[in-house]
């Protein structure tokens, strides 16, 4: 009687063994790895391009949001209006929905432009360009406030050339 008893110990520990062993291979894809843009990094990019903006006398807001669209960073400079935040997002939201600089985005989807500007969230406006690290894009940044969207991205972008060596990885 014990020996039998013994057998099913042993049979139902490797049943449970052979289960576990299992497990990983199964689930690996329930488990992504991704690169996305950290706190201190969209806070220095948010910070440069306000500074850049406000050598040329514009007082704007920045406002970096990660690979998804979700806010990391919003600054507003001194005298630049609530309402630049809210466009600076949003036009980061439309480089992270197409993968271009907002302004490229517009150009290229003219057919679409007035159906996109009814989603909530996205504008679309120059002003936002791509975070890219290592091939990668990990976020975008828009910026809002100063007299043309084109003058808004030439900002975001000198952010991203000052802080180029953080992004090089």
């Amino acid at each position: 009687m014990r020996l039998q008893g013994a057998k099913t110990v042993r049979s139902a520990m490797l049943l449970v063994l052979g289960m576990l062993s299992a497990t990983p291979a199964a689930f690996a894809e329930d488990v992504v790895d991704e690169r996305n843009i950290g706190m201190e990094l969209a806070r220095d990019l948010a910070s440069e391009a306000i500074t850049a903006c406000r050598e040329k006398g514009y007082s704007v807001s920045a406002v970096v949001v990660d690979r998804h669209g979700n806010q990391r960073v919003a600054l507003r400079d001194d005298f630049a209006s609530k309402f630049t935040l809210q466009i600076a997002e949003e036009k980061a939201n439309s480089t992270i929905m197409s993968g271009l600089k907002s302004g490229d985005f517009r150009a290229q989807r003219g057919d679409i432009r007035p159906e996109l500007n009814h989603v909530n969230g996205v504008l679309m406006m120059v002003g936002a360009v791509p975070i890219i690290s290592g091939g990668v894009r990990v976020g975008a940044i828009g910026v809002s406030g100063a007299p043309g969207g084109e003058k808004d991205e030439a900002c975001a972008l000198k952010a991203l050339e000052k802080l180029e060596d953080r992004l090089a990885f």
